[in-house]
């Protein structure tokens, strides 16, 4: 389905964000500017706007329209329900090392139906709490073809849009189905140092899987966070009995 305007001027300026012609902090173009670049009303811009503000791109700057945040933000693995946005879970993060091809562990290579020896590109972050804590250690593993679409994530820095976005932009296929299962065990030693706790560390871990609309997957991600800053809300309706 052909993408609506405002979700085109978006995409334009997410490619322009990412491909660095606007850097953390850069004014963005006015909205005058853009509806007569886009023939548009001001009101298909201030939509495309209120997306990339969803999405923690871009903040208002007073009186001077908007600006590419300085700080990008980034969720924990999994809960990437429809309708809850980076603006919303997201929450500062720094990378961790550098992006890698590795094989890896045995519920990541199913997860990602990779056969035995086949690689996959591995980029770690690290969840922050308000204080600048740890929250959340993630490893995304991103299968081998999809990573040759998505050079950037060959890349050590963040990339401003949100991997969810660059790789459906770079691969044409958009997340539509995500599965989460999670577990508890006992965190390993690089974990818990990483965590900045020590062991024994009892953590959550969430193993997200994102899947296109074929059921191919595009990411998993594994995220390990301790057991006292894991929690769960979920808000349902129930019938009576019958």
């Amino acid at each position: 389905m052909p993408m609506l305007k405002y979700e085109q001027i978006a995409d334009s300026l997410r490619r322009r964000i990412t491909e660095g012609e606007f850097a953390p902090g850069d004014l963005l173009p006015s909205g005058r500017d853009l509806c007569e670049q886009w023939s548009v009303s001001r009101a298909t811009v201030n939509k495309a706007f209120d997306v990339l503000r969803a999405d923690g791109v871009i903040v208002a700057h007073q009186g001077l329209g908007f600006r590419v945040t300085d700080t990008p933000l980034a969720r924990p693995a999994g809960g990437r329900m429809s309708g809850v946005t980076r603006a919303v879970s997201g929450r500062p993060f720094r990378r961790l090392g550098l992006p890698a091809r590795e094989a890896p562990p045995a519920r990541v290579a199913d997860a990602l139906a990779l056969q035995t020896g086949e690689t996959a590109l591995r980029r770690d972050r690290l969840v922050l709490l308000a204080d600048g804590s740890p929250l959340s250690l993630v490893s995304a593993w991103f299968p081998a073809e999809v990573a040759a679409q998505c050079p950037k994530l060959s890349q050590a820095k963040p990339i401003a849009e949100g991997t969810t976005h660059y790789v459906a932009r770079q691969t044409g296929r958009a997340p539509a189905q995500g599965a989460d299962v999670t577990t508890v065990r006992l965190a390993s030693a690089a974990e818990a140092e990483v965590l900045e706790r020590q062991p024994p560390l009892a953590v959550a871990v969430v193993l997200h899987v994102a899947r296109d609309a074929d059921g191919v997957p595009l990411v998993c991600e594994v995220g390990v966070t301790p057991s006292d800053l894991w929690e769960r809300v979920e808000n349902y309706p129930m019938g009576t009995p019958s």
